[in-house]
């Protein structure tokens, strides 16, 4: 029998109010049922909220260092739990245990960082034209904040999230994806257990649009934070337009490696295979279309297949697995609706494009990693988000060329350059629309330490992660001292 996970509410794990549960199935063997977790309603947010609002002041009241000393308790809480916790995330979400080791790593990292940044939120003391006027400035926290958070980073996502909210002095209502709620609730265990106050942290399990959708119209909310669709993300902002609350939005991805003529194929191959196929594909900043100068094309697209067909497809908690499933049946039938458009488009398909089956890919969500060639900038393989393992080859006649494929969509989360020529790789870093760019390596594998976001249509509002983080959940008071008469 499945364990049913409860949600937290001022202090206390309970029930939703309907007393109704849904399922949080591997998809990596849709037998296994990995938990039940609260169908929460509006009444169960309102709760949240209530708990929230009468929370805050007292949690904002105690020095942001003290704040961050829960942040620690709570890191080493989840150190000692990484095995458990890393075979949890390969259960609900499918990625590879190895990877899954990396993210619970990366959740504690941001635990500890944002622990710190409780003694190194800094003022600025500024020079006053006045004399015995002493000027500077404050942060205090914006209230209660919403936190929408998808299943793809099931822990480091929540984690880089409530950490800096925590630590700002706001009190937080959690709502993780259905899809992936476990790993989130873990990281909410850990903070109950570091002793936070009750209150500070309420997390509520349940669908979007019940339960996103009664966090974001609640008047006491501050500010939401959302990673997850664009269409999401766009009917979030509509709603919230016209409401004086901070919005931040990271939305999606159609990213880009350029391969230039000087490139070591080889690296540029492992580059390409690791962006676009590791953790299926389903990632905002993966790699899905390779832009590559013409003169080296055949030959990295020979060493580019091979590595491909090298790749081994499986559950996750198995040894020697490359890539793990879609995460449900429901991304599988977007991947392969993905696959047939490229076919109907006249795109060539080089390897992969189909669902595996078999065995044990019979009770999973197993796709090939695929491979097309001969894509065109019109083509919709081209221009639309798949969040899956399929990867569009493009043709640049020159340096220019490849830069005007790059930036020719809506887009602009991360981008990368293959290259030894520093003119070309400074010039791709100024031109690219890109709000992450990386040079020869893949497009994904950010840093907790450092700005996070893209521009165009991919990211809305204030930087995730670093030092940027916190200024989106605090605001500035500006002070004036007058200390002579």
């Amino acid at each position: 029998m499945a364990e049913t996970f409860l949600n937290y509410i001022a202090g206390q794990w309970a029930e939703c109010k309907s007393k109704k549960t849904f399922p949080n199935v591997n998809p990596a063997n849709t037998d296994e049922v990995v938990g039940l977790f609260q169908a929460s309603g509006p009444e169960d947010v309102r709760a949240a909220f209530d708990a929230a609002v009468k929370a805050q002041p007292a949690w904002a009241a105690l020095p942001a260092p003290r704040r961050g000393e829960y942040l620690f308790k709570a890191a080493e809480i989840l150190e000692g739990r990484l095995a458990r916790l890393a075979e949890e995330m390969t259960r609900e979400e499918g990625k590879t245990l190895p990877e899954s080791k990396g993210e619970v790593k990366r959740a504690i990292n941001i635990f500890r960082y944002f622990g710190g940044e409780g003694a190194r939120q800094f003022s600025h003391q500024i020079p006053s034209e006045r004399e015995n006027v002493f000027c500077y400035t404050m942060r205090k926290p914006l209230g209660v904040v919403g936190l929408i958070t998808p299943w793809n980073f099931p822990s480091a996502i929540p984690a880089w999230k409530a950490a800096p909210a925590l630590v700002g002095g706001n009190a937080v209502v959690l709502k993780p994806a259905s899809l992936a709620p476990l790993s989130a609730y873990r990281l909410v265990e850990a903070l109950h257990e570091s002793g936070v106050p009750a209150g500070a942290v309420n997390y509520v399990t349940g669908g979007g649009g019940t339960v996103g959708n009664a966090i974001i119209e609640h008047s006491a909310l501050r500010a939401v934070s959302f990673t997850g669709s664009c269409e999401v993300g766009n009917k979030l902002h509509e709603k919230m337009n016209g409401r004086k609350v901070r919005i931040q939005l990271e939305m999606g991805g159609k990213n880009p490696t350029v391969v230039l003529k000087d490139a070591e194929l080889d690296y540029a191959a492992d580059l390409l295979v690791n962006g676009a196929f590791f953790s299926t594909g389903q990632k905002c900043t993966a790699c899905s279309r390779a832009v590559v100068e013409k003169a080296v094309y055949e030959p990295l697209v020979e060493k580019l297949v091979a590595k491909t067909r090298k790749l081994k497809v499986g559950n996750g908690l198995d040894p020697g697995v490359d890539i793990g499933p879609a995460v449900d049946a429901n991304q599988l039938e977007t991947d392969l609706k993905y696959i047939d458009i490229g076919k109907r488009e006249g795109a060539e398909l080089l390897c992969g494009g189909n669902r595996l089956a078999g065995g044990a890919y019979d009770k999973g969500h197993f796709i090939e990693p695929t491979i097309f060639a001969r894509v065109t900038p019109e083509m919709r393989i081209a221009q639309e988000e798949v969040f899956g393992p399929v990867l569009a080859l493009m043709v640049a006649n020159d340096f220019d060329d490849a830069m005007r494929l790059a930036n020719c969509v809506k887009f602009g989360l991360s981008a990368s350059i293959v290259s030894r020529d520093l003119t070309r790789v400074h010039q791709f870093i100024n031109r690219i629309e890109a709000g992450l760019i990386t040079v020869n390596l893949p497009t994904a594998g950010v840093e907790y330490q450092l700005p996070f976001g893209g521009t165009k249509e991919s990211s809305f509002g204030m930087r995730e992660q670093g030092p940027a983080a916190i200024d989106f959940y605090t605001e500035t008071r500006t002070v004036y001292l007058k200390y002579t008469q």
